[in-house]
């Protein structure tokens, strides 16, 4: 690891520790066209609510959506309200030879680091699976960290393998297989970074930790970080009560909402933002926008969320 990539190690664990971990949504004109300057007052809101990292393009923020050029936009916009204080990390993905371009995008951005989004389609082998990694970290000078879900799922001995890629220096989980992420971070060096991305992370967020892996990322933080931010502070504080009720009368209850509909993982997240006054504007195609009467029982219970945490719509 080099002493560059050390640092953005560093600032990725501590930021771990403080603050849940950001994936804001990308702002969208009505008629689909990306709206910069909605998007730069929504993420500078962000990351002024103080989480411990921004990841920008991502899965909630559409990255599948978005060409090279607007690409560009919303990783340079992040950056530059970022300013620093926290660290970047820009969602890249596609086969390697796409991903690679993002990656340049992102570097040429000011990023600090890249998430490895999963590779579209296809099933392919663990030697595939690390030859990816390999073929992005050979054409890039950012720290990388892996996502496995859906079709990507790393064995312990691959786990061994990508961690002996000088750049590749964590991995985000969305399967919640516990047995076997015990057995990821058992194999993993102690500096490796994990963090839990299963949808609505903080259902989940006791379970991880009981395998070592308290951090995780937060899509209630794009659109009530009143919310995201108390839960973290109740469940770093051992406040279980809070938790148990946060969980109850909230988040269990988005869960249900969200499992409403395919898509709703990122829809139902915009929508919430819209109704918080955030200029994010709709999800583009194939996602759809959720109906009058799922975005009825959404203000419901984002209005009662936000009163447990003594916040307003």
């Amino acid at each position: 690891m080099t002493p560059e990539t050390g640092t953005v190690v560093r600032r990725l664990r501590k930021g771990m520790a403080d603050g849940v971990l950001s994936f804001p949504l990308t702002s969208f004109h009505d008629d689909g066209s990306l709206d910069p300057d909605g998007f730069r007052a929504y993420v500078a809101e962000r990351i002024a609510t103080g989480p411990g990292a921004v990841f920008p393009a991502c899965g909630t923020g559409e990255f599948f959506s978005l060409d090279e050029g607007e690409y560009r936009q919303v990783v340079t916009i992040t950056v530059e309200e970022a300013g620093g204080r926290v660290p970047v990390v820009a969602g890249i993905g596609y086969g390697w030879a796409q991903a690679v371009r993002f990656a340049r995008i992102a570097e040429e951005a000011g990023a600090d680091a890249l998430l490895v989004l999963p590779h579209y389609l296809v099933t392919a082998p663990q030697d595939g699976l690390v030859a990816q990694l390999e073929q992005i970290a050979a054409r890039t000078r950012l720290p990388l960290i892996a996502y496995q879900r859906g079709q990507v799922a790393f064995s312990v001995a691959s786990v061994k393998r990508i961690a002996d890629i000088p750049t590749v220096v964590g991995l985000k989980d969305g399967h919640s297989d516990l047995d076997r992420l015990q057995r990821l971070t058992l194999a993993a060096p102690e500096d490796f970074l994990f963090f839990n991305g299963a949808a609505t992370a903080e259902i989940q967020a006791r379970a991880y930790a009981t395998v070592g892996v308290p951090a995780y990322s937060s899509a209630v933080h794009a659109f009530a970080p009143e919310i995201a931010n108390a839960f973290f502070t109740a469940f770093q504080g051992g406040d279980d009560g809070t938790v148990d009720k946060l969980l109850r009368d909230f988040y269990v209850p988005l869960v249900e909402l969200r499992d409403r509909v395919p898509g709703y993982a990122v829809s139902l997240v915009k929508a919430a933002a819209r109704l918080r006054g955030c200029p994010v504007g709709p999800v583009r195609a194939p996602l759809t926008d959720p109906s009058a009467a799922d975005l009825a029982d959404l203000e419901l219970l984002l209005a009662a969320g936000l009163d447990l945490v003594g916040a307003a719509l």
